[in-house]
């Protein structure tokens, strides 16, 4: 894992920036008694947070260049870390949005959905809500950033999130369901990419959370890997066993297309978008590009992304019904 690259040089970083700067053993996650088992999944999952850590602190340094370093594989959650640190630099100096606009507009422009992801981290680093912030992100992607914020809040709680399955602090119910997908996104890590695991780990949750749940665990199954293809298929098993089928396939297709953005997917995205849709990832992107047409001109508000999401598990729907 990262053979060829160099870490970002953090001496060089003052102020603020070196405040900030985090630890190469916050990716450890079995110090934060996540299951990790021997074998590739433990390691895949483990190398995504380090890439995050990476890109986090190549902001903190200065060195964003650093990023492109990356194997393709991890460049995203690279570039996940470096809005989370954009973001969490502008809020302490007051440049509204700046560092995170230039960073969607410049190097990450390929990679939109894993920069809104790292905002919410950044938002929840410093202990404050997305939810009327990020004024100057994408419209509609900035939404995202409640995703990555219940990720980090729930890898930062666990025990409250997971262990006590403690509600959310935001203001609606809505809100908390995005919350939630994040929170999903969580649980793939912390069992390891085992699908019974995580299928058990979500039936604890009311029903009235598992639908987003389910959403955000496929997110991550694609996006991050870590499960073959039979594994894969029982994930899917489980969900339709829930009633939450359409939403693991939705949760799907977006990962699959926010890789795209980026070129050609990986053969680990391809398997699960296969196993957890049916189809390939080309129709599974369309499927995200037509919802997001079909809201018209100018979609911005939380009620137009919970739509875009809809559209999305009824394209699934459609082509399964």
């Amino acid at each position: 894992m990262h053979q060829d690259r160099t870490e970002p040089t953090l001496s060089q970083a003052r102020g603020w920036r070196r405040l900030l700067a985090r630890e190469e053993h916050e990716a450890d996650l079995g110090r934060r008694r996540f299951v990790l088992r021997h074998g590739p999944a433990g390691t895949i999952i483990e190398d995504a947070e380090k890439s995050y850590l990476f890109g986090f602190n190549a902001v903190v340094s200065q060195e964003l260049g650093k990023i492109e370093e990356l194997p393709p594989r991890q460049r995203a959650f690279g570039y996940e870390g470096a809005g989370a640190a954009c973001t969490a630099l502008d809020l302490l100096t007051l440049t509204r949005g700046r560092r995170l606009h230039e960073l969607l507009a410049g190097p990450a422009a390929q990679h939109q959905y894993a920069v809104h992801l790292g905002a919410g981290r950044g938002y929840a680093l410093l202990r404050l809500r997305p939810v009327r912030r990020a004024k100057r992100s994408h419209p509609l992607l900035r939404w995202l950033a409640v995703d990555g914020y219940g990720f980090q809040r729930s890898l930062d709680h666990t025990d409250r999130m997971v262990g006590e399955r403690a509600l959310p602090d935001l203001p609606t119910r809505a809100f908390r369901g995005t919350f939630d997908q994040g929170l999903g996104r969580l649980l793939w890590y912390h069992d390891c990419a085992s699908p019974d695991d995580v299928a058990a780990r979500v039936s604890a949750y009311p029903a009235g959370r598992r639908a987003d749940l389910w959403s955000g665990v496929a997110f991550a199954a694609t996006r991050v890997g870590g499960a073959g293809p039979a594994d894969l298929e029982r994930l899917a098993e489980h969900a339709g066993a829930d009633g939450f089928r359409a939403h693991l396939a939705q949760g799907c297709a977006f990962a699959a297309a926010a890789g795209l953005w980026a070129g050609p997917p990986p053969e680990h995205v391809e398997q699960a978008v296969r196993a957890l849709t049916g189809a390939e990832s080309g129709e599974v992107a369309s499927w995200v590009d037509d919802a997001l047409t079909a809201l018209g001109h100018d979609p911005h508000t939380h009620d137009d992304f919970l739509a875009w999401q809809a559209g999305t598990r009824r394209a699934w729907a459609g082509r399964h019904g």
